[in-house]
C-alpha cells in the first residue's frame, strides 16, 4: 500500500534545495512512497529588518514547522542543523543527519581576498553573532553591520557597494552553485564554525515510528557522532544558536577531536578550550568540554548576554 511523506520546508531558495535533497533521496530509496513538499513561510523568513539575536533567535526559523508537525499536515522537517536549537520542544525528535557539506565559515567580498587585506574601518556584513565575534576577534578593527535576507539578497547588497564583505556559510554557497563567490575558506582557527554548521537534520514527531523507519537510511552515523558532541556543549552552556558559541567535531570511527569557544560579540575576549576521547563517550565529551569553558569565563560572558 502506498504512503504519503510530506516535508515541511522553509521557502528560501537554500531551504528547497535542502528539502528537494531530501525528497530525492526518499524517492529514490521508496518508489511506492508519494514525497512531497510542504514549503512554510518562518517568522525568522518575515522579519528581515532586525537582527536574529534581537528577534529570538534562529529558533524562529522552526516554530512553524513544528506547528505543521504536530497538526499533522507534515511528516518530517527538513533543518540546517545550525538552526536547531540545543534542546527541542517536547514531543519532537531528530533522529537523521544526514552526511554534511563543508563546516567552513566563507568570506565573500568583490574587492579583497581575505580578511587579512582589508583596510581599517572596512565594512563587513554579518547576521551571526558568532561570525562577528570571530572576525572582530582577527581584526578589532574593522566595523560589523547586520546582514539579514536570504542567500541571494545578502549578496545582492554586497554588489550595490554595501559592504567591503560579507560572511556566509561555504555549505549554503555551494548548493547553490555560487562557490565561485567565496574568495576564501575561513579556517577553523580563524572562524570556528558554528554547531552542525554543514549538516541537515530531519526533524519528526517522536511518537512516528513509521516514519523515524522510513527515512533512517538516510542516517550519516559518522555525522551523527560529531553532531551529538557538538550540541552537547551548546546543552550544557545553555545557549541559543544565535549566541557567539562555536564547535566542531571531528573523528576517525575511535577517537573524538572536539574544539569550542564562547567570545563576546565584539571578538574582545574569546574562551577556547579542546578535548580528546572516544567516540562513544561524544555527548560526555561535549558536556565536560563545556563545564571548562564556563570554568574558564564563558559563564560571565553568557550572563552578560542573557
Amino acid at each position: 500500500m502506498s504512503k504519503t511523506l510530506r516535508i515541511a520546508t522553509r521557502q528560501s531558495q537554500l531551504a528547497m534545495w535542502q528539502a528537494r535533497h531530501v525528497q530525492a533521496r526518499l524517492a529514490t530509496a521508496l518508489p511506492d512512497t508519494e514525497v512531497a513538499l510542504l514549503p512554510i513561510s518562518t517568522e525568522g523568513d518575515r522579519v528581515t529588518d532586525r537582527p536574529l539575536s534581537a528577534i529570538g533567535g534562529k529558533g524562529l526559523f522552526l516554530k512553524e514547522l513544528e506547528a505543521a508537525l504536530a497538526a499533522g499536515e507534515a511528516d518530517l522537517a527538513v533543518h540546517s542543523m545550525k538552526d536547531v536549537p540545543a534542546e527541542l520542544p517536547a514531543g519532537f525528535a531528530l533522529p537523521v543527519v544526514l552526511a554534511p557539506a563543508s563546516p567552513l565559515d566563507a568570506f565573500v567580498s568583490n574587492t579583497y581576498a581575505n580578511p587579512e587585506e582589508m583596510p581599517a574601518g572596512a565594512v563587513v556584513g554579518t547576521s551571526s553573532l558568532r561570525r562577528a565575534a570571530m572576525i572582530k576577534h582577527m581584526r578589532p578593527d574593522l566595523e560589523i553591520v547586520s546582514l539579514r535576507g536570504n542567500v541571494q539578497t545578502r549578496l545582492a547588497k554586497l554588489d550595490a557597494g554595501d559592504y567591503d564583505a560579507i560572511l556566509l556559510a561555504c555549505a549554503g554557497l555551494e548548493r547553490l552553485e555560487l562557490a565561485a563567490r567565496i574568495r576564501c575558506e575561513l579556517t577553523p582557527e580563524q572562524s570556528l564554525p558554528a554547531i552542525g554548521q554543514g549538516v541537515l537534520g530531519i526533524e519528526i514527531r517522536a511518537d512516528d515510528t513509521d516514519t523515524a523507519e522510513a527515512i533512517g537510511h538516510l542516517d550519516d552515523e559518522y555525522t551523527h557522532v560529531r553532531i551529538d558532541a557538538e550540541r552537547a556543549v551548546n546543552a550544557r552552556l545553555e545557549g541559543s544558536c544565535h549566541l557567539p558559541i562555536a564547535a566542531h567535531a571531528t573523528h576517525d570511527g575511535r577517537s573524538l577531536y572536539l574544539r569550542a569557544c564562547v567570545g563576546r560579540p565584539d571578538g574582545s575576549v574569546m574562551v577556547r578550550d579542546e578535548i580528546t576521547g572516544p567516540v562513544g563517550e561524544a555527548a560526555e565529551l561535549g558536556h565536560r568540554l563545556a563545564e571548562r569553558l564556563l570554568a574558564a569565563g564563558a559563564d560571565k560572558i553568557l550572563a552578560d548576554l542573557s
